[in-house]
């Protein structure tokens, strides 16, 4: 006799918060799902534990942290008054439980490689649309805040913001597993200082002082942290070696990799609409198959893609150079012709070898999805113009840094 399965586990003990509860059934089911269970097999950060060895938390467990959080911000806004009903909040924990279930393998660190031109919002999308027909469309709220097609706008905004769920716990987490300190807020405290006004999210007056904070060690998690430059090196690496594989795999080569690597690395051109068959076989590919590939890839015969893959698996990582204007072609070049020459490569390989980017590191945007303070007598202001730090401002400004890498002698 087949008896219905119950849900029995509703508690989880989580090191940042402490117990976290499930609200319920639908949500538990949602979290039992196979494309939800596959976010334990997706790294938090990325390559990052080759610089900070703790670093290995997970996207499961940063989707359950944001819903802890959401509960929260639930909870204070109804006690200030603010109507959320039970289906809008029950929509409010779903899109911020699913809203990272398009991350891809190690993250941002293959984002638009193993699908070009779909980024991860796109994807979580689609996953929660089939999960929607799934679940007999019990996700249609869920989705209309997830896109912002929500009448009541504040909803969105404790989804995606500057000032939102998502934020508010992978700089805790994210802080608690590198043992950065710098990125340690008051997650409790900004989300006790929310209201709402004109149907914006706003914080109180008296949180000015957390939401400096909270942008401040933003600015020092993404230059201690998201952009160091040896985590940055290695995820550039990375992007090398699936390049690699796919241009033999294009030429014909038959690369050691399970079935749903594979699939990614024969697809030869960029994509508008993600299909039900390439979500399946997306949501069955994990940090596990690229890595294991990875490890095989060290002794394929191709020695470019051979050299590189030794080098990510046994961290012997090229060498990086970051500085704050471009680099000249000049000193490029002399780069260029010095790897080619030391390690006899043609020109075509030695642009897996030498390459050049920019990254930016924009701790607030004022122009945009702005933090707002709410003051006693009812008027709003960005928090830029509210702010007595001297500083503020100029946080919102973007910055620019430069770098090339090339292998170590």
């Amino acid at each position: 006799m087949n008896e219905k399965k119950t849900n029995k586990l509703k508690i989880l003990n989580d090191p940042i918060y402490g117990f976290i509860s499930i609200p319920n059934e639908l949500i538990y089911d949602l979290i039992e799902h196979p494309y939800f269970q596959r976010l334990r097999r997706i790294s938090q950060m990325g390559l990052s534990h080759l610089v900070y060895p703790g670093a290995n938390h997970s996207r499961f467990q940063h989707a359950i942290g944001c819903i802890y959080l959401m509960q929260k911000a639930v909870r204070i806004l109804r006690f200030k008054g603010i109507q959320i009903s039970k289906d809008e909040a029950n929509g409010l924990y779903i899109a911020i439980l699913l809203h990272d279930i398009g991350h891809g393998a190690f993250s941002h660190a293959l984002e638009n490689n193993i699908i070009s031109g779909i980024d991860h919002e796109t994807i979580s999308l689609k996953f929660m649309e089939v999960l929607n027909d799934e679940f007999d469309g019990k996700l249609s709220l869920a989705i209309d805040i997830f896109k912002g097609n929500s009448p009541r706008n504040f909803l969105h905004q404790l989804i995606s913001s500057q000032l939102d769920m998502d934020r508010l716990d992978y700089l805790n987490r994210d802080s608690f597993y590198t043992g950065v300190a710098e990125g340690n807020i008051s997650s409790e405290r900004l989300i006790t200082m929310l209201n709402v006004k004109e149907d914006c999210l706003v914080v109180e007056e008296k949180g000015i002082y957390s939401v400096e904070k909270f942008i401040v060690a933003r600015r020092l998690m993404y230059w201690q942290v998201y952009l160091h430059k040896t985590g940055l090196v290695a995820e550039k690496l990375l992007g090398k070696i699936l390049k690699r594989a796919k241009d033999l795999t294009f030429n014909g080569q038959k690369l050691p990799a399970s079935k749903a690597f594979t699939y990614f690395l024969e697809q030869k051109s960029s994509i508008e609409e993600i299909s039900i068959e390439t979500l399946k076989t997306f949501a069955k590919l994990d940090d596990y198959d690229i890595f294991s590939a990875i490890k095989e890839w060290i002794s394929f015969d191709d020695k470019v893609l051979s050299k590189l893959s030794e080098s990510l698996i046994n961290r012997i990582l090229p060498k990086i150079e970051i500085q704050k204007e471009p680099l000249s072609e000049s000193y490029i070049e002399t780069i260029k012709k010095e790897v080619k020459n030391t390690f006899n490569l043609t020109d075509d390989e030695l642009n897996y070898f030498v390459y050049t980017g920019r990254i930016q590191n924009q701790a607030y945007d004022a122009t945009k999805n702005n933090i707002q303070i709410l003051y006693k007598n009812g008027t709003i202001k960005d928090v830029t113009e509210a702010s007595d730090h001297l500083n503020l401002q100029a946080l919102s400004n973007t910055v620019y840094k430069y770098y090339i890498c090339y292998p170590k002698k």
